[in-house]
């Protein structure tokens, strides 16, 4: 099964673990990014007065879902409920927020998941290597600033019609950015230019969608941050019901299968967009909802593990980060019973966050869930990322109105219903699985055997299970030369 590290080259790691101490760098280990209360203390202490974006080694530390932004420090896992006056189901629908991560996304520790394996066994040398994050926007992001902490080269590669903030950033914080054609949808795009790069042997390809340290830092990371805020907000009745995440790299949606493991009558929900719904009806197309590359199935999804899906209209996304963002939208969600502190975080929601958001609506309604079922969503970044993005809805569109809320209010929410989802059955689930034969056996040199391993569930147990060990015993190892 596949193992985060399969080769070692202990001279580049001794020579590595020279570099990170010139430079002050300590990795943290997974567990400690789960457990951040385990952190030494005397790292803790430098921590307080370091910004949490700032470009410093003991950043890497505050890779977790538990940055308490009050202290500087660490609790519990920061979360947002979103309150039925909004949502319109009587489930509870709760998210973990991604925006007080570095970078303001959770991307940051996929990235991390994928770079520390390679830099403890010495299979990366940042001497004469260069890292190569394909991204449709935030892993790409997440990546740079991994590799600015640790003073590693890094390049960057994401659709030209991403939001110019993400553009604007990496130029700052001196990543290397390459522009593929067409927008987030277009990944096919993003892997011929890493075929380009790949001709170089310096270049290092960190490709999210078939790196399994990209999911496995969710599953281990996110999972336990989810099942930690399940704990603390559970009633005498309550039942972890629903896990609903975007495909995109198939991540994320990895905290699924760590979930499933204590709660087995899960349901885990993808979300897509409506107008490129790959996994719904093996369909194509652009869409607005950044950060959800699709057009194909991630080599790292279990999708036997993933029970439905739900394609989200980008036009509802839209509509709905004006709502969110828009001080006429707050005045009228105010009116209609809202409670003022959850209005002054609804921009914790950034575009994709809402579709994750719309999708938990579509699965509490199709499986009629009631005030007892619970379920978790990711925020995965905030509308900070796409200011530019409403700037031009309202060049677009013109200055928002009250009656412009009220119809995006019942039409985006309200109206929202279970169309467009579907229940996934044994040889829907097959289906999609087939779908990676095009992309990873066909193009990408996968094998015809790996792909058949995969539909069975134990290659996934032992990718997720058996790895955490042997990495965090190599990054204490790595540490202690």
């Amino acid at each position: 099964m596949p193992k985060l590290i399969t080769n070692i080259n202990l001279a580049v790691a001794k020579k590595n673990a020279l570099r990170c101490k010139q430079r002050g760098i300590i990795l943290p280990t997974i567990r400690q990014q789960m457990f951040p209360e385990t952190i030494p203390e005397a790292i803790k202490q430098k921590l307080k007065p370091i910004g949490l974006w700032d470009v410093n080694p003991l950043n890497l530390f505050r890779i977790t879902w538990k940055n308490d932004i009050n202290t500087g420090l660490f609790g519990q896992p920061i979360y947002l409920e979103i309150p039925s006056e909004i949502s319109g189901v009587k489930a509870r629908i709760i998210g973990l927020v991604g925006k007080y991560f570095p970078t303001g996304a959770h991307k940051v520790g996929a990235a991390y998941g994928c770079l520390a394996p390679r830099l403890v066994s010495g299979t990366f040398d940042p001497e004469i290597h260069k890292a190569v994050w394909p991204s449709t926007g935030n892993y790409c992001r997440g990546g740079a600033f991994d590799c600015a902490l640790l003073d590693c080269p890094s390049i960057a590669i994401l659709p030209e019609e991403m939001s110019q903030e993400r553009f604007s950033w990496l130029k700052e914080i001196g990543a290397e950015v390459y522009a593929t054609p067409g927008c987030e949808s277009n990944v096919k795009e993003i892997y011929d230019k890493c075929d380009e790069l790949r001709l170089d042997p310096t270049n290092i390809i960190l490709n999210q969608f078939d790196e399994f340290g990209n999911p496995f830092w969710h599953y281990h990371v996110t999972g336990n941050a989810i099942h930690e805020v399940y704990e603390l907000i559970k009633k005498p009745n309550s039942r972890l019901s629903g896990y609903v995440s975007a495909t995109g790299s198939a991540g994320t949606i990895a905290a699924g299968d760590y979930l499933k493991k204590d709660f087995p009558l899960l349901k885990t929900t993808a979300s897509e967009a409506f107008e490129c719904p790959t996994l719904l009806n093996n369909g194509f197309g652009g869409h607005r909802i950044e950060g959800i590359g699709d057009k194909h199935i991630p080599w790292v999804h279990n999708v036997r593990n993933t029970d439905a899906v739900a394609a989200i209209r980008d036009e509802d996304c839209m509509r709905l980060l004006r709502l969110f963002n828009d001080p006429v939208g707050h005045n009228l969600l105010k009116t209609q019973g809202v409670n003022q502190d959850i209005i002054s975080k609804l921009p914790l929601l950034g575009i994709s966050s809402i579709a994750n958001l719309l999708a938990a609506i579509k699965q509490a309604k199709y499986f009629e869930y009631n005030e007892d079922d619970v379920i978790f969503t990711v925020f995965t970044d905030s509308a900070e990322m796409y200011l530019s993005r409403l700037e031009e809805l309202n060049a677009e569109r013109g200055t928002y109105s009250e009656l412009q809320a009220a119809l995006d209010r019942e039409a985006a929410l309200k109206a929202q219903y279970s169309d467009n989802f579907l229940e996934l059955s044994y040889q829907d689930k097959k289906r999609i699985h087939n779908l990676k034969y095009y992309t990873w056996v066909e193009q990408q040199g996968k094998t015809y055997e790996e792909i058949n391993q995969q539909w069975e569930p134990e290659y996934w147990t032992e990718t997720f299970e058996t790895n955490l060990d042997d990495l965090d015993k190599a990054i204490e190892e790595f540490n202690a030369m």
